[in-house]
């Protein structure tokens, strides 16, 4: 057994079934801020209960995806010791910040979202939302940060075999942190609006909480639409800054083997790296140069102006680039029909796209997941680009059994909670609001509730008890 292998498996697996949540909880905490800023102005005890319902969601998931997060750092140094003691003085600042700055303000302001609403005013809980939610995404700007720095290393110099900052600001905003960080970003909307749709849309079709479910649903649409072209054009920008600072990784997104002018964007192929060449493709020509250099007759470097040793591998870094792009499109044409519906009046009748949203919850997901797999993958064999081997920077006293061992045991502790996760999504799915008094939904039958329902409706009636997560 190859420890180099697995530990690389073990970190992609952790990391990969760690981001699962934190997409979603960027995307929809964002979404929660527009239900909460819709309450706060109509005071109506509809918006109050779509607001809570999602509120409940949102922390579900973040807890499940803290608990998923807490074993990446402690990997970096077991498995990645070598990398530790190279990075250590860069990756310092960035992951103390988020901790301190933007978990902290993240997990006290979810706190009093789930449980201050007997308490609290109404402007207060919408402050507490937006917290949430800016907390979320400096959260993500953080790690960002720590992982573009391996991507375009700037900002630092070598001493005793080690990267030591030499400027704080250069190294944060370094050639790929704003690209990659707006395209995390966007793509978290995404992520987050076709999870708020796909279960509003079975709320829709089980005919439970039909108020709630049209309002998410149309809400998500647009927001998703909106989100899915905005991801076309932050790709579009990351991949310039991908052509400017790592050309190997270009050259192997596009199965480019020779350095040519007027290089060719493929639409499909089957590369093969043994005979250097790309079978069943189907191209754009000029369209690479175009789109990477804004102009059609630049030149492009391919795979052949580096080592072979220096290739990113072909297949791992060329799938999952072209099916993200591919899925891209998808979500644009799918929120597109439910608009369409939606103006045609029939958007929440029976109809294929309301069976076919459900199970759309996990392809922005999905594209996240390719989307890392091209940047991680597609920088090796570098595990800091030009600067560190993936192959060095792992611990030389964790033998591969140990390794095996951790894969093994994690696998089945992710697989607990993500049971645990959809079990609870589906209690709070199948859970009806209570009913107050002249037949309103309610969310809170406490007496604070009661008054805070008075203040902020303008004495409509007492909003009843939805239940904490």
């Amino acid at each position: 057994m190859d420890a180099v292998l697995l530990a690389r498996i073990q970190f992609a697996l952790t990391a990969g079934f760690h981001f699962v949540f934190p997409a979603i909880t960027i995307g929809l905490a964002w979404l929660i801020v527009v239900l909460m800023t819709r309450y706060r102005r109509s005071g109506r005890a509809a918006d109050r209960e779509a607001a809570r319902f999602w509120i409940r969601i949102l922390g579900i998931t973040f807890a499940v995806g803290v608990a998923t997060g807490i074993v990446l750092e402690f990997e970096f140094g077991t498995n990645w010791s070598e990398y530790s003691r190279f990075v250590g003085d860069i990756f310092g600042a960035p992951l103390a910040a988020e901790g301190i700055s933007s978990f902290f303000l993240e997990s006290v302001f979810i706190a009093v979202l789930l449980f201050g609403w007997q308490r609290a005013s109404v402007k207060v809980l919408w402050f507490a939302a937006l917290m949430v939610a800016i907390g979320a995404t400096l959260s993500g700007f953080w790690i960002i940060v720590a992982n573009s720095w391996q991507q375009t290393p700037a900002g630092y110099h070598i001493v005793g075999g080690r990267a030591e900052l030499t400027d704080f600001w250069a190294a944060v905003f370094n050639p790929s942190t704003i690209p990659r960080y707006l395209h995390t970003i966007i793509a978290s909307l995404v992520s987050g609006a076709f999870f708020m749709m796909g279960l509003a849309a079975l709320l829709v079709r089980r005919g439970r909480r039909i108020d709630l479910a049209r309002r998410s649903l149309r809400l998500s649409l647009v927001v998703g639409l909106v989100a899915a072209i905005a991801l076309i054009f932050s790709g579009h920008g990351h991949a310039v800054q991908v052509a400017e600072t790592q050309p190997e990784k270009l050259a192997a997104i596009e199965g480019l083997f020779e350095t040519q002018a007027r290089a060719p964007a493929l639409v499909f192929g089957i590369p093969d790296g043994e005979r250097e060449t790309v079978h069943a493709r189907v191209e754009i020509p000029a369209a690479l140069s175009l789109l990477a250099f804004g102009d059609a007759d630049a030149e492009v470097q391919g795979l052949k102006a580096f080592p072979r040793d220096a290739w990113p591998p072909l297949g791992l870094t060329f799938y999952p680039f072209h099916l993200m792009v591919y899925l891209s499109g998808f979500f644009v044409l799918f929120t597109t029909w439910g608009l369409w519906r939606w103006r045609r009046g029939v958007l929440e009748r029976p109809s294929a796209f309301l069976r076919i949203a459900p199970w759309a919850i996990p392809l922005p997901i999905i594209a996240c997941e390719l989307g890392w797999i091209t940047a991680e993958v597609g920088r090796q064999p570098w595990i800091v680009y030009r600067l560190l081997r993936t192959s060095e920077g792992v611990s030389v006293n964790v033998p591969p059994g140990q390794i095996l061992a951790s894969i093994l045991i994690f696998s089945a502790i992710y697989l607990v909670l993500l049971v645990a996760w959809i079990f609870l999504l589906r209690r709070e799915l199948h859970r009806e609001p209570a009913v107050a008094a002249g037949g309103d939904p309610a969310t809170s039958d406490a007496p604070g509730g009661e008054r805070f329902g008075s203040r902020a409706s303008g004495g409509a009636t007492p909003a009843g008890k939805g239940g904490a997560a």
